[in-house]
């Protein structure tokens, strides 16, 4: 090789390395700047803690927890089944249309969701109805299409209602319950399920250690917090989907 061009070489190297140094430099006042002033929020602790390190597994008796198999109709009246979701890093919800309290805000949250990795074609949700009776497939239809959801691997699934209840229950250990007094007239978590290309549900640790298991879709990130001063997760959700869809 010639003199030059080994020359040219290590110039860009070391440009480069200048470049590198510099921007670590500014995270670095920046992240310690924010913890001077007090002006550090969870998300921005949880982000640094977490941008580097690979999702846990979800552990239940030593083995890590999987989907259950499952059989349910969608939107178009197909059958879905957790094969089909395989290949796939995909949410999992339950919910019903009819709810007037979390669940509204849990679609807005997936749709934000389905937006942001419009170009994955890997990324999917799977929602299922806790009202079965009332959320047929031609319901569910209706409800996807007015909150404007066009992921083809976007599923609304609905089916025998103890079947589904008792994959919320004992597959993913989520609240699901027909309760006469609650809101709309059933009783269910706000959470959201993160699942790999595997099957596998997997997390990120909180700030001590322990793996958070579930994310939090009942706050927008615009909102940042509830009234019980319970913050977003959507923010860090965003990034745990993208690690599991550039996961190897």
């Amino acid at each position: 090789m010639p003199t030059g061009a080994t020359s040219k070489k290590k110039y860009t190297y070391v440009w480069v390395s200048a470049v590198v140094l510099v921007f670590g430099i500014f995270a670095i006042h920046e992240i310690s700047k924010k913890l001077k002033e007090g002006s550090m929020v969870e998300t921005d602790r949880m982000s640094v803690a977490n941008i580097q390190k690979k999702l846990g597994f979800v552990v239940s008796n030593g083995k890590k927890r999987r989907v259950p198999s499952f059989s349910f109709l969608n939107q178009d009246s197909i059958l879905v089944s957790e094969k089909d979701y395989l290949g796939k890093v995909y949410l999992v919800e339950f919910f019903f249309t009819t709810c007037p309290t979390i669940c509204p805000i849990m679609t807005k949250n997936l749709v934000e969701l389905q937006n942001t990795f419009e170009e994955y074609p890997d990324f999917g949700v799977a929602s299922f109805t806790i009202n079965p009776r009332y959320d047929t497939p031609s319901i569910l239809k209706k409800y996807a299409e007015g909150y404007g959801v066009n992921d083809k691997d976007w599923n609304f699934l609905t089916g025998d209602r103890d079947a589904i209840y008792k994959l919320a229950q004992e597959g993913f250990y989520i609240v699901a319950n027909e309760v006469e007094d609650a809101p709309g007239g059933f009783e269910h978590s706000g959470m959201f399920a993160l699942v790999d290309k595997e099957g596998y549900i997997r997390s990120r640790d909180d700030e001590n250690g322990n793996p958070l298991i579930y994310y939090r879709g009942t706050i927008t990130e615009k909102q940042g917090v509830n009234k019980e001063g319970e913050p977003q997760q959507i923010t860090m959700l965003k990034e745990d989907i993208k690690k599991l869809l550039l996961e190897e």
